[in-house]
């Protein structure tokens, strides 16, 4: 460090910038000007005041001729001394014994500043990519705001000895306007915005300037804290413009009625396609309607069917009384009672199956002519009767022949699926229509 606590000793001048407005700010004596000898002078004893948000920056030669540099930040107010730092021997010489002026370029930066720069544009031509005939005049504006974090790379990249603001204002306001003037006149081509609508297109084409921006900063060795596209303007009284509108607007009224015929024909394919869709619909529904009559024909047919079987079963039903008298003994003028009260049961059982079937054709036909779903299909049981098989026979007439006594647990039964005859008794679907039997009235004495 070139300074230390305060001594005490007398203060032989005040090193400090006053200036309200400032980029860069070179310190001399009060009565001295230039870059002398004199004004380059630095009394011993001197104090140094850097306020908060500035830098002081001291260039100084060594006897051997090397340039140095030190930077104090602010807040700083300290005075100058050599007890803690050797290096000032050198700097003051050993012929001036400490007591002569040393010679020291002191330079204060603004790191607090934020500097504004207005830029414009004057109008420069825009070309539409697919009418290069016509240039359509276009201007723009802005502004650009900077300040200095690195002062570092600032001091590398500026001469702080020869700095002028409005030589270095001037410098970056070009370059910024280089750039903008560039990147609008290529928005067409590389990204497609079309040149009547550029003035809209404001936003998207300041973030496309904005990286161009900062590395131009970072050539100048400042940070750009903000960027702003003001206005980008179109010369509407110029010939380009009107003959870039007229075309384009000619071209999009061929486009619109292109595309309107492209609809329409569209939309009569879509209602051809629509139109055989329905006539499909309606010839499936046609055949559907003829499947479901000829499905009722095919019931009526299968009724027809199972009444000749039970009508043969019916003329079957008059041998029963028979069974079990073959001798045509005259007790009983040759009937079998067990035989008969069998053929009256399996008759009766027969009788309601026939009506079953009708009524369930019946069902059938409405359900299907409502699309309803079919009734969930029943079980079937054949029986055996005295070496003879009769049925298949619902839930409905077993539970019938139980009550009448005509089936009983021990009458072997078959359905569907069953790998040979059971008791009835013993089939898990039955029990139920024995359990619920009343007992066998008593004897008659």
């Amino acid at each position: 460090m070139l300074f230390g606590k305060k001594n005490g000793g007398g203060i032989a001048d005040v090193i400090r910038c006053d200036e309200a407005e400032y980029l860069v700010w070179k310190w001399v004596p009060i009565g001295t000007f230039g870059d002398s000898d004199r004004a380059n002078a630095i009394r011993w004893g001197s104090s140094l005041r850097v306020k908060d948000g500035e830098l002081a920056v001291f260039f100084y030669k060594q006897d051997n001729g090397d340039r140095m540099h030190d930077f104090i930040v602010g807040p700083y107010d300290e005075t100058l001394k050599t007890a803690n730092f050797p290096i000032l021997s050198s700097v003051l010489g050993s012929a001036f014994d400490g007591v002569s002026p040393f010679q020291a370029e002191v330079y204060f930066i603004n790191l607090a500043l934020n500097n504004q720069i207005r830029f414009g544009v004057r109008y420069f031509d825009v070309f539409d990519p697919r009418f290069l005939d016509f240039a359509v005049p276009v201007s723009a504006t802005g502004t650009m705001t900077f300040n200095i974090t690195d002062y570092r790379s600032f001091i590398k990249m500026n001469r702080l000895i020869q700095f002028d603001k409005n030589d270095f204002y001037s410098q970056i306001s070009d370059a910024v306007s280089k750039s903008v003037k560039g990147v609008i006149a290529n928005c067409p081509s590389d990204n497609g915005i079309p040149v009547l609508q550029i003035e809209r297109k404001i936003l998207n084409i300041n973030e496309l300037i904005r990286p161009h921006i900062d590395a131009i900063c970072a050539d100048y060795g400042v940070n750009c804290k903000r960027f702003d596209l003001s206005t980008i303007e179109i010369d509407k009284s110029s010939e380009g413009y009107a003959e870039l509108r007229n075309v384009t607007a000619s071209q999009q009224a061929r486009s619109i009625e292109a595309s309107t015929e492209i609809n329409i024909r569209n939309l009569d394919e879509v209602q051809q396609l629509n139109t055989l869709d329905m006539a499909e619909k309606l010839r499936i529904q046609r055949k559907g309607a003829e499947l479901q009559a000829e499905t009722h024909h095919l019931d009526v047919h299968r009724l027809n069917l199972q009444a000749g079987v039970l009508q043969t079963a019916a003329q079957n039903l008059g041998g029963m009384g028979d069974m079990g008298n073959s001798g045509g003994g005259s007790e009983n003028n040759g009937l079998n009672p067990a035989g008969l009260m069998m053929g009256m049961a399996l008759g009766g059982a027969m009788g309601g199956q026939m009506a079953g079937m009708v009524n369930q054709m019946g069902q059938n036909m409405q359900q299907s002519s409502s699309s309803m779903p079919p009734p969930p299909l029943q079980s079937l049981y054949s029986i055996s009767v005295n070496g003879q098989t009769q049925g298949p026979f619902g839930i409905e007439q077993m539970r019938l022949f139980a009550h009448q006594g005509a089936v009983s647990a021990d009458t072997f039964v078959w359905k569907q699926g069953m790998a040979e005859w059971q008791a009835a008794g013993s089939v898990a679907e039955l029990q139920a229509i024995f359990g619920a039997m009343p007992p066998a009235p008593p004897s008659a004495i």
